[in-house]
């Protein structure tokens, strides 16, 4: 079973939102400099594991993380120790959404362009996804890096979960959004777990 490859967001003309999108980005990015992402990303983990865990049995989606990123790992090897299957996003040519390959500690990987690795195992449709992200609000809107891949995906998966993961100082007081941008379930960061909705 693979995710359908449907344009879910069309390419739309350059508006005043993408210069919005363009100076929150370089501010978030500049926001997360000189944290500890592995230290931080332990403390993500407890917060998950205690408030939001994965329902059992959920193929979990994580991503590996580049740059200055909260480092998820001790969060997927937790989960693959309780059992959970584990998946990474596999980046396609732009305008089409994610697919996601099985993953293991330990298995090897492939680079991608982005910076991002590409995992080598079979396809899986996740069902709890960890997304990346630059900037997020208490709405649940997030700022991604401007590729619209996890806005293609999410809509193709219902009944999904969608736990960005961050920095607590990536949180600012409003991202702008467009029509195609999909709001997040919950955001977890080193402080803790913020939800958006309940359901």
């Amino acid at each position: 079973m693979t995710i359908q490859r449907l344009m879910v967001a069309p390419h739309i003309p350059f508006s005043p939102i993408d210069d919005a999108k363009k100076a929150l980005r370089a501010r978030a990015m500049q926001a997360r400099v000189g944290l500890d992402p592995i230290t931080c990303g332990e403390f993500l983990a407890a917060h998950v594991l205690r408030a939001m865990p994965p329902p059992p049995g959920a193929i979990v989606a994580g991503f590996w993380p580049i740059g200055d990123e909260i480092d998820v790992r001790p969060l997927l090897s937790l989960l693959r120790g309780k059992g959970h299957e584990i998946v990474l996003p596999i980046t396609p040519r732009r305008g089409n959404p994610l697919t996601f390959g099985l993953w293991s500690p330990g298995d090897s990987l492939i680079p991608e362009r982005f910076g991002t690795m590409r995992p080598t195992g079979p396809e899986r449709i996740p069902a709890f996804l960890l997304v990346p992200l630059l900037a997020f609000d208490r709405t649940g809107a997030r700022l991604g890096y401007g590729g619209g891949f996890y806005d293609r995906t999410l809509p193709l998966l219902p009944g999904r979960i969608a736990l960005g993961c961050a920095f607590a100082a990536q949180m600012v007081d409003e991202v702008p959004i467009g029509p195609y941008d999909i709001r997040l379930d919950a955001v977890a960061t080193e402080n803790g777990v913020i939800r958006f909705h309940e359901g």
